[in-house]
């Protein structure tokens, strides 16, 4: 029997390093991109693909995330942002700063044996379609029923900056990975497609979890998990039509404002 996606996962227990000192006290995903902090884009994706309930993994100083998802007054005369529309939202911290593969451990209890979505907390998208990027890969992954990434092509000198996948056999739709490389020299790449940020992986990825060892900057990494885990079953990545933004710097944040504010049509702005 297929199984629906109806669970998401959303890593927010960074640091913010790159966007100090803005993050000295407020989260990174609490920076504004316009009118909404970024956290608030990431659960509004999850909705877009029929995402029941949200898990997200917080950490160090990172309360302002929980309490933006409370119940607050003003959220009765201020209509049209969706809050009051949102799923059920759980929260969990990671203990120690120790990486996306470790922080995804937390979420073990709350998948159980289901599929589920992870959306990074500094990563928006702008969908090319009438389908948000989320949307169109849970129909990918209800086709086929295996973990499955977005990939995009990477620029040869980017290349540093992303996991980047090995490619067994392609098709139409899909590519079967062999090999997951977690920010490789140009060089040393095996191909320029890397990993967009959103996933839906299936609960085996736990067992792989464990298994890894601490690795770039010596953290655990999710591109490490997913190696062994293509090497071993099975993983497939997938082309989505959509943009994405990574607003984890702050060349990447203030772009992504810009933009964002400019195609705002509520707004008349001089930039």
């Amino acid at each position: 029997m297929a199984q629906k996606v109806k669970k998401a996962v959303i890593p927010a227990a960074g640091m913010g390093k790159r966007l100090y000192p803005l993050t000295r006290a407020q989260p990174k995903e609490m920076l504004p991109i316009v009118d909404k902090p970024v956290i608030h884009y990431v659960v509004e994706e999850a909705v877009s693909a029929g995402i029941e309930d949200i898990l997200i993994i917080t950490g160090y100083r990172k309360d302002a995330i929980i309490h933006y998802f409370d119940h607050n007054p003003l959220d009765d005369e201020f209509k049209g942002y969706g809050i009051e529309d949102f799923p059920n939202i759980y929260f969990v911290r990671q203990k120690k700063p120790l990486g996306l593969g470790d922080a995804l451990r937390y979420a073990r209890g709350f998948v159980g044996d289901e599929p589920f979505l992870v959306l990074l907390g500094d990563t928006i998208y702008e969908s090319k379609s009438e389908k948000s990027a989320a949307r169109q890969l849970v129909e990918k992954f209800e086709k086929i029923q295996k973990p499955l990434i977005m990939v995009e092509e990477v620029e040869k000198e980017k290349v540093k900056d992303y996991g980047i996948i090995g490619v067994e056999k392609e098709t139409s739709e899909y590519y079967k990975i062999n090999k997951v490389v977690e920010k490789p020299s140009p060089e040393e790449a095996p191909s320029n497609l890397g990993i967009s940020g959103l996933y839906i992986l299936t609960p085996d990825i736990f067992e792989y979890l464990q298994r890894i060892k601490p690795g770039k900057n010596n953290e655990y990494q999710l591109s490490d998990a997913l190696d062994l885990l293509a090497r071993e079953k099975e993983l497939y990545g997938a082309k989505i039509d959509a943009i994405r933004y990574d607003v984890g710097t702050k060349e990447t944040w203030i772009n992504t404002f810009i933009k964002f504010a400019k195609n705002d049509k509520r707004f008349k702005l001089d930039i």
